[in-house]
């Protein structure tokens, strides 16, 4: 991770894709989710949805796993001993939205963009940066995003 200072607002990454096979969207639903549209294809096709769909939160749990990949990829790019620091934790997340279902065999692509940098005045070491993260389908509908917000230590903090 960069430190505050470092980071720009409008800087976007793209975080890779995953396809959502059946199997996966009924495993992770039956674990975490266990609604009958997302853990049973015959009840599904009787849903609103007409069919098998993903959980919200598969969707979330798939971009935290790129974005983890993303970061570790840049570190080892960058030389594991970089002197930036670690990335921070989050003090949680705004207006995360589901506007269309993810069915099976969906390509989503990932991505992330800095939108926001707040200085912290309580805590003049760290700042927050705000980023606009997006799921879009092989048919370039959004199906998923939310604003994520993560702690960043800043280099010079006087």
């Amino acid at each position: 991770m960069p430190w505050f200072e470092d980071i720009a607002i409008g800087e976007k990454t793209e975080l890779g894709s995953y396809i959502f096979e059946a199997d996966d969207i009924v495993s992770f639903a039956g674990k975490f989710d266990p609604q009958p549209f997302h853990t049973d294809e015959e009840a599904a096709k009787a849903s609103a949805y007409g069919g098998l769909i993903a959980s919200g939160w598969h969707t979330c749990s798939v971009w935290m796993k790129l974005m983890v990949k993303s970061r570790i990829a840049e570190k080892a790019r960058k030389g594991e001993d970089d002197g930036s620091p670690p990335g921070g934790p989050s003090p949680g997340f705004l207006e995360l939205k589901w506007p269309t279902p993810v069915r099976v065999g969906d390509r989503i692509t990932y991505s992330t963009e800095v939108i926001e940098k707040v200085d912290l005045k309580s805590r003049p070491n760290l700042g927050i940066v705000r980023s606009l993260n997006k799921g879009v389908n092989q048919n370039g509908e959004l199906v998923m995003s939310f604003i994520g917000q993560g702690l960043v230590q800043k280099r010079d903090h006087s």
